[in-house]
């Protein structure tokens, strides 16, 4: 990797939009970025002090166990969404990932603490449980509507029994629900033919799908999509028998955060050639570590997707990975 290409993984890395923090093996705080230096308070002289004697380890969730069990077990610790005040700020919701970082060696070379600010979504949950409440508040009020007016109903028929000079007005009142009534058959008519129309595409859509998958599936190669965020959108069965990993535990993950045998890191640059349309094709060859632990050289290519849209713009990327050929010192070392 050439030295501007270390430059801007760095920069990307400092400049991220979501707070990031790097604890050593060694237990130190090794790296905070700009988003948690602010977020967080931490000054440039904490980088390089022990982790637990800074109050980022306890606040705003215990921090301190999270890493020893990811050094541990080598494995993602998700801790789920916590609530964070800054000061003189509002309140957050974050969530909280802790992943180790792998070295080249059997060794970790510590963990990653990552912060992602979930406040707008928590904010939506939130709007949404109270929307529910009040629809299921507004239902039983009109039940009890409907009830009453089925009471209604019984004394207006009683009261047509001893009043008959009532009947023309309650005849011009049948007439007119007579009316609505019709009204709502031709409102259910026109319902049951959007519920259909509905089904089809629905239908149609799932179709598009399988013969996705089909295409995906017979190119015989691990085949990865993602958007222009670099989240995954599309994993298909070669790409979990290759690396072990499950589609549902890799969509809407980011690419480069992913805990698989390959050096994933290493695909920042020609990712981002391809996202931004700087170049149409980029191919690489990467030593890897496949799920059975076999040292392998991973034949990557990474092509540009269209976005749909008429100005050619590209809309994501798929990422094409081969198990090559080992090199004869990999295969000597397993």
């Amino acid at each position: 990797m050439s030295d501007d290409e270390r430059q801007a993984r760095d920069s990307a890395l400092e400049f991220a939009p979501s707070a990031q923090l790097i604890v050593s093996r060694t237990g130190r705080l090794s790296f905070a970025n700009v988003a948690a230096r602010a977020l967080f308070r931490i000054s440039l002289d904490d980088i390089g002090r022990p982790f637990q004697d800074l109050s980022i380890s306890y606040q705003p969730v215990e921090l301190r166990s999270a890493v020893e069990e990811a050094l541990r077990d080598r494995r993602r610790i998700t801790l789920g969404e916590v609530r964070f005040r800054p000061e003189e700020s509002a309140e957050r919701s974050l969530d909280v990932m802790v992943i180790p970082l792998p070295a080249n060696g059997a060794q970790l070379m510590g963990v990653s603490i990552v912060f992602e600010d979930a406040t707008r979504y928590a904010a939506l949950q939130r709007e949404l449980d109270g929307n529910r409440r009040d629809l299921e508040l507004a239902y039983e009020e009109l039940q009890s509507t409907i009830d009453e007016l089925e009471t209604t109903n019984e004394e207006l028929q009683s009261a047509n029994e001893e009043l008959q000079t009532t009947n023309e007005e309650l005849q011009s009142t049948n007439e007119e629900l007579e009316t609505m009534n019709e009204e709502l058959q031709s409102t259910n008519e026109e319902l049951e033919t959007i519920n259909d129309e509905l089904r089809d595409r629905t239908s149609d859509l799932n179709r598009t799908n399988d013969f996705l998958e089909t295409i995906l599936t017979s190119l015989g190669v691990g085949v990865t999509v993602v958007d222009r965020d670099q989240c995954v959108q599309i994993w298909n069965q070669h790409a979990e028998d290759l690396w072990g990993m499950r589609a549902a535990e890799a969509i809407e993950q980011h690419l480069l955060s992913l805990d698989i045998g390959l050096p994933v890191a290493q695909l920042a640059a020609p990712l981002r050639a391809v996202l931004t349309g700087s170049s149409t094709r980029r191919r690489l060859e990467l030593e890897a570590v496949n799920r059975r632990g076999r040292q392998i050289i991973c034949s990557i290519t990474i092509l540009p997707l269209a976005s749909g849209g008429t100005d050619g713009a590209v809309g994501g990327a798929m990422v094409l990975m081969e198990d090559g050929v080992g090199r004869p010192e990999l295969e000597a070392a397993s």
